[in-house]
């Protein structure tokens, strides 16, 4: 997990940093912006190769619909390559916007 996250973290700062000194900014701002829009593209990453194939065994107990291996490392990664590419998209049109 400590590897995922600094893998994310080292993804996200030159983005962020881009916001910062690119398009002015404050830090706060980006960070928070950035917060949002990895957030909600993480519920729309998940359901990504959640569907079991049949090949797994199921634990006793287990919710069926759940995903016998949810790959949460990658679906992070992912999440943050995809979140880097709609902030900049997204803070390249408030200057359009009048923001």
């Amino acid at each position: 997990m400590p590897r995922t996250l600094a893998v994310c973290i080292l993804l996200m700062l030159p983005v962020l940093l881009l916001a910062v000194w690119g398009f002015r900014l404050s830090g706060f701002g980006a960070g928070a912006l950035y917060f949002v829009v990895w957030w909600t593209l993480l519920f729309a990453v998940l359901p990504f190769r959640a569907a079991p194939d049949g090949t797994e065994v199921i634990v006793p107990g287990q919710d069926l619909g759940a995903p016998p291996r949810p790959q949460m490392r990658r679906k992070a990664v992912w999440t943050t390559l995809v979140s880097d590419v709609v902030f900049i998209a997204a803070v390249a049109a408030f200057p359009l916007a009048g923001l």
